[in-house]
This record gives structure tokens, C-alpha cells and sequence, in this order.
């Protein structure tokens, strides 16, 4: 059951909703629709401390009181869930499985990629979308990404994802339209890697 709210100290979400969610929504469909493409959401509210700009634009702009959402247990209890909770009207999800959305703070903590719903032969798009915090999208281990919305390969180098964190999701995503849609926040920058695409290890990075 949930907790009651301290709004007491309540930062703002969107100031003009239709506009600013209009403009994000925007942004964050065009990375998904181009995988590789880094969105910029530093328009986007400040969020509370600790959640980084793109992940709180994420939530605000996808999350809503249809879509069951998984908190990260650091953050149960903080500023982060009363701002998410009051601002996307969202209910949490006991378990990763029952989650349409999980917002994860640490991914060397999280649980399985496999505990998260991947859809299933009726309902494929029910599937969950991961909002994932990293330090940094760039520098990390070299990646090649292939499929829909990509004119050949491109790369990407995302800081922060565990040790055989890809090679979890290529297990999911082997069965067409199954799978886990991966969004990956650090600072205002997004990067959007839907369950369609291809993701092949260049290099393990440093």
C-alpha cells in the first residue's frame, strides 16, 4: 500500500504541461525512432536531487496512472518517489514483472533483466520499458546497434551497465517482438535502445 505524500518540499514538474510534454515526447520519440541518436531534455524540470534531468523527463512525459511503475528500492521513501508518485500519478509495482516502466538508479544492483515483463504472444506491447541512470553516455564500452531506424550500424558507448548486461538482453530479444525496450538517461542526455534493435560488443571499454 502506498504511503501518504510529504509535499512539503515538493519540487515543480512541467510548468505548461501540454507544451513541455509535447516537446519532450518529441525528443524521445525521435530517439526511439532513430536508436544511436542522443536526445537532449535539459529543458526538462529539474528533478529531485539525484535523479538526473532525461530520466525525470522520461517519467513525466511517459508515466502516468495507466502504467505501473517499479522504483528502484533507493529510492522508496525519498524526494524521487514523491515527485514521481505526485507528478505522474503512477502506482508502484510490487515486483519487476507486473512493471510497464522500472526506474532504476543503480544497474549493478538491479534485478535480472529477465524478472521484467517481455510480453507475450497476444499482448507483445505490453512488454516493460527499462529507464536506466548512468554516469555517462559516451565512453563506455564500444557498441554497434543495427535494425529499424538505423540506414546501416551505429555506434554507441554508454557508461555504467554491468558485465553481461548485453548478452542478458540479446537472450530476450531472440524472439521477435519480445523482448525489453531500454532507455538510457545521464544528465539531460537520452539514449533510446527499443527491443528491435541490434546490439553487437565492439570492445569491452576501460
Amino acid at each position: 500500500m502506498s504511503t501518504a505524500l510529504d509535499l512539503a518540499q515538493l519540487l515543480p514538474g512541467f510548468v505548461d504541461p501540454t507544451r513541455e510534454s509535447q516537446s519532450a515526447f518529441r525528443a524521445i520519440m525521435n530517439a526511439t525512432a532513430r536508436p544511436g541518436t542522443l536526445a537532449d531534455l535539459a529543458a526538462a524540470p529539474a528533478p529531485p536531487e539525484g535523479l538526473s534531468r532525461a530520466a525525470g523527463a522520461v517519467a513525466l512525459t511517459l508515466i502516468d496512472a495507466d502504467t505501473p511503475l517499479w522504483l528502484d528500492p533507493a529510492w522508496h521513501g525519498t524526494p524521487i518517489e514523491t515527485w514521481l508518485r505526485f507528478h505522474c500519478t503512477c502506482p508502484l509495482a510490487d515486483a519487476p514483472a507486473t512493471a510497464a516502466f522500472a526506474l532504476i538508479a543503480d544497474p549493478a544492483a538491479m534485478p535480472p533483466l529477465a524478472a521484467f515483463n517481455q510480453g507475450d504472444a497476444r499482448y507483445p506491447d505490453r512488454a516493460a520499458t527499462l529507464i536506466l541512470q548512468l554516469p555517462s553516455l559516451t565512453g563506455g564500452p564500444a557498441l554497434s546497434l543495427e535494425g529499424p531506424g538505423i540506414a546501416s550500424r551505429t555506434p554507441a558507448a554508454p557508461q555504467g551497465l554491468p558485465s553481461g548486461f548485453w548478452d542478458a538482453r540479446a537472450d530476450l530479444v531472440a524472439h521477435f517482438q519480445f523482448g525489453i525496450d531500454l532507455m538510457l538517461c545521464a544528465q539531460h542526455h537520452l539514449l533510446s535502445i527499443p527491443r528491435t534493435t541490434r546490439v553487437t560488443e565492439i570492445s569491452k571499454g576501460a
